[in-house]
């Protein structure tokens, strides 16, 4: 199987997961990416079902009106009874990166404000230390630079994300060369780094379950 063929078969896991607990009022979160693309995909096949959405990038918001979706402002919903959503990497205890389309802070919003995180990845996704894919940081314009001179502080190589303005307006910082062995300690680091808007470290509110699309089915992991 592809890649793409991995990601549209944990789509559709996740598509029966959502499909199984549709209730009068429930709201599903969706995240943005490849993956969660074909979630949406799968999405489109029921709209006429869903009470309604909320999205983690306006990239995702306009793919779920295409597919006549309702798409709603988390502030009007509250509570979120799922959100489905992708991964740049995953541990065994479901700690995520996540930000390399830029959607972190969005993502991580919609994620804490969720019931359930259902997390959609092929097995390429799955590593023992999470740190290989460059950690993403949004930070607020001006402060780019000083807080590109902490994060060396604590070990980190952060490379700017050249032409990448975040939907909040925001920018980009890659964490490159980073071996992240306690990513809970590493959040709340970074996230005291005046001038972070958030970080793409999902550790103190994880995936609640893993659908990890492999050559043998899917596989179901919880923490």
């Amino acid at each position: 199987m592809t890649k793409d063929e991995l990601k549209r078969a944990v789509a559709r896991a996740a598509f029966e997961h959502v499909e199984s607990l549709l209730e009068n009022d429930t709201i599903v979160g969706v995240g943005t990416g490849s993956t969660a693309n074909f979630f949406i995909e799968e999405l489109g096949k029921i709209s006429h079902k869903l009470n309604g959405t909320v999205a983690s990038s306006d990239e995702s918001a306009r793919r779920l009106q295409e597919h006549n979706i309702p798409v709603f402002d988390l502030n009007s919903v509250g509570e979120v009874s799922v959100y489905v959503d992708g991964a740049d990497e995953t541990n065994d205890h479901l700690q995520l990166i996540k930000g390399g389309g830029g959607a972190l802070t969005r993502e991580k919003i919609i994620a804490a404000a969720s019931k359930e995180f259902v997390c959609i990845a092929d097995d390429s996704k799955l590593v023992k230390t999470l740190g290989k894919f460059p950690l993403p940081v949004e930070v607020i314009p001006m402060a780019r630079s000083y807080v590109a001179r902490q994060i060396v502080k604590l070990g980190g190589d952060p490379v700017y994300r050249e032409n990448c303005v975040t939907d909040n307006s925001n920018h980009i910082l890659d964490i490159f060369n980073l071996e992240i062995l306690d990513p809970m300690k590493l959040e709340y680091d970074l996230n005291q780094i005046t001038g972070v808007v958030a970080n793409g470290l999902f550790a103190n509110r994880r995936a609640d379950r893993l659908l990890l699309g492999t050559r043998a089915g899917i596989k179901t992991l919880t923490p």
